[in-house]
């Protein structure tokens, strides 16, 4: 029948057995990647943002609804910027400790 451990799906989940760690190289790598995609996110957040401005002066009928969502799309910049702040950090601490194996 079916053997045991086989997958038949796409997402294939790995065992704590057969996940390796990450060097600290590849670990800075990694928390640069993360990092400017929370600098993208918040860039994209933010134009919305002020795109909702624009549309709530530009359309005093439903200004109440675009200020909401400026204020929803501005706390979204607002986390999305402060996700890539906490990466930068961790890359930082990742790229010293990847000085300190060097050594």
């Amino acid at each position: 029948m079916e053997e045991e451990g086989k997958h038949h799906h796409f997402f294939h989940h790995k065992s704590d057995e057969e996940k390796q760690e990450r060097t600290p190289e590849e670990e800075a790598k990694h928390h640069k990647k993360l990092e400017i995609l929370g600098g993208l996110g918040a860039a994209a957040a933010g134009a919305y943002a002020l795109h909702e401005k624009h549309q709530a002066k530009k359309d005093p009928e439903n200004a109440h609804k675009h200020k909401i969502g400026e204020g929803v799309a501005a706390a979204a910049a607002l986390g999305s910027a402060g996700f890539a702040f906490h990466e930068h950090h961790e890359k930082k601490d990742a790229k010293k400790e990847a000085e300190r194996q060097d050594y």
